[in-house]
């Protein structure tokens, strides 16, 4: 009886030579994703110092928030190109060879190693890089995002300080009242939730209770109650812009980071087949 030999690894189903090793390797996706996210962390730390060194907390120091807005979303461009690359040469490198695949199959499997390794290495950044990321991202919009204030005080506690200052400060006067401060924190985060502003009868009591408070006349009053709720509602929409901005920025950089993987992959399964240098002189 004729004996038909077939290499090790190799099972015929239904007359089709098929191998049984399986078609992606975990273990390479995971190496490559964990490599991912150390670079990605290393430069986010780097990032943030770049930050620290370019900006200023003096007027007309140190470089514009719009370039400083662009330079950040470059750099996350950059960041994601590099880190993903790296995952992605590191899954394609490291997984099994497979014998008796057809080599636009193979092709296929390394660009799935490498997309494989970007989205666990995005999964798990989101989950273990979340407050260096955050972190980050507040030194980026800092300059736009002032009016939030400081942690230990709500977002609306400047400008209720700026209503509240007095005329003509004095020993006596300085002091406010808690009450009155927090009653109208309450009243302009109330206003301008969802993005509206105080309505004609809560603009006719604050000015009243700012011309109570500060000495000023009923028309300054009111001229400065126009002018805060006109600077609060600058300043959250410059907020809001920044925060749309570096969001495109992200998305941008994600897509081009699973497009980098992608590649790197390929090439390091290529180089891991031996394939990769006859390709590119065919």
């Amino acid at each position: 009886m004729e004996q038909v030999l077939r290499p090790v690894g190799i099972a015929e189903v239904s007359g089709i030579a098929e191998p049984s090793v399986a078609g992606i390797s975990w273990a390479a996706v995971l190496a490559g994703a964990i490599a991912s996210c150390a670079l990605t962390l290393v430069m986010l730390s780097f990032g943030a110092g770049l930050g620290f060194a370019v900006v200023s907390p003096w007027s007309h120091s140190g470089v514009s928030a719009t370039s400083f807005e662009i330079g950040t979303g470059l750099y996350f461009v950059v960041m994601a190109m590099i880190s993903s690359a790296v995952g992605g040469y590191l899954a394609g490198r490291l997984r099994n060879r497979w014998i008796g695949v057809q080599t636009a199959e193979v092709h296929f499997r390394d660009t799935a190693h490498g997309f494989l390794a970007w989205a666990f290495a995005s999964v798990l950044g989101a989950i273990l890089l979340a407050s260096p990321a955050t972190s980050l991202l507040g030194g980026a919009t800092s300059g736009a995002m002032q009016v939030a204030g400081s942690q230990t005080s709500g977002p609306m506690q400047g400008y209720v300080d700026t209503l509240l200052r007095p005329d003509n400060p004095t020993a006596d006067n300085t002091n406010t009242g808690g009450d009155t401060r927090a009653e109208l924190t309450r009243l302009f985060t109330s206003d301008f939730h969802n993005g509206g502003e105080p309505s004609a009868a809560d603009r006719s009591y604050i000015s009243k209770v700012v011309a109570a408070r500060t000495g000023l006349s009923p028309a300054d009053a009111d001229k400065r109650v126009s002018d805060v709720i006109t600077q609060a509602k600058a300043d959250l929409d410059k907020a809001r812009k920044a925060a749309e901005h570096l969001a495109i920025w992200l998305t941008l950089s994600l897509f081009i980071g699973a497009f980098s993987a992608a590649l790197a992959a390929t090439e390091g399964g290529g180089l891991r087949d031996g394939t990769w240098g006859r390709k590119a002189s065919r």
